[in-house]
């Protein structure tokens, strides 16, 4: 809202299409007519997910890609701003509307709760990405204060904004220096800048976790782990099971799965992980660079 108040109404709309649609499809007795509200959902979400973060994406790659061949393309661009959070928010609320269609849980019938569930403020704008079946039940439990439980999310808070703050924004100095002229640096400059940007993305975005994780333990929510030492991972496969633990997980339940995961041939399942990974590279940035980034991860982990 600090930036353009109207952007509320894309997590209003996402809030109340998602309540509505997960009740109307418990009423269903018809898989097909239940398909019909789950595709509802995933439009809608997916619709302004894609209008804020991607058209002028596709739209720039399509102008340069006509543009080579002489072809007339004039679709104007979208002077947006991307909303804070709606990577974030719109993965953990399809997650609600996919479970319900699944039959993993029913649906929410209070409003307030839901829309908190969508909204969680401590994780609402760099995760975790929770599941509805492990955080919504614990919103409706009552909590007495607990000395111990509220301290040690304290502590971790402190951990999480140290991390950031001391060593992700104190080494962010040097990564930039090089990063931002990389052809004047030299060999072992460009390498231990290099090496201190992994400390760096590390310590921002499990730093960013630990506050979210520990403000959430203050009120007696436990949010789930994002990082378990994924520097320490023998293996691009076990990398990717400590490193963005609640993104990972969410595209194995919710995209790999729906693929056919590894219930199938050998090349089909190598079609499934690829598509998952590329996905993945999109999800972080509107860019071909993450989309390269995807796809090398995708070969490192099937090789």
């Amino acid at each position: 809202m600090c930036w353009k108040a109207e952007y509320l109404l894309l997590i209003f709309a996402s809030t109340l299409i998602d309540y509505f649609v997960a009740i109307q499809m418990s009423k269903q007795t018809f898989q097909s007519k239940r398909k019909l509200y789950l595709i509802l959902s995933l439009l809608v979400n997916f619709g302004l997910l894609f209008g804020f973060k991607y058209f002028n994406f596709f739209n720039d790659s399509l102008h340069a890609l006509f543009n080579h061949y002489n072809l007339f393309y004039n679709v104007p661009t979208f002077k947006v701003l991307l909303p804070v959070g709606i990577s974030f928010y719109t993965f953990q609320t399809l997650s609600y509307t996919i479970d319900v269609y699944r039959g993993k849980r029913g649906p929410e019938k209070h409003l307030g709760i839901f829309a908190l569930y969508v909204a969680f403020f401590p994780q609402l704008v760099a995760g975790p990405i929770e599941r509805s079946t492990r955080l919504l039940p614990q919103l409706v439990q009552k909590y007495n204060f607990d000395y111990d439980r509220v301290t040690d999310g304290l502590k971790l808070m402190l951990w999480g904004f140290f991390k950031k703050v001391v060593i992700a924004d104190r080494v962010a100095v040097i990564v930039n220096q090089v990063y931002s002229n990389p052809n004047d640096a030299a060999g072992l400059p460009l390498l231990i800048g290099t090496y201190l940007f992994a400390f760096q993305i590390y310590c921002d975005f499990s730093g960013y976790s630990d506050i979210a994780i520990g403000a959430a333990q203050v009120f007696g929510i436990n949010l789930m782990q994002n990082f378990r030492r994924p520097y320490f991972a023998k293996s691009i496969r076990e990398f990717w099971q400590r490193w963005h633990i609640s993104l990972s997980t969410w595209f194995r339940d919710y995209l790999y799965k729906s693929l056919g995961g590894n219930n199938t041939t050998r090349w089909r399942w190598y079609y499934n992980i690829m598509i998952v990974f590329l996905i993945s590279g999109l999800w972080h940035g509107a860019n071909w660079t993450f989309v390269i980034w995807g796809g090398l991860h995708g070969s490192y982990y099937l090789f």
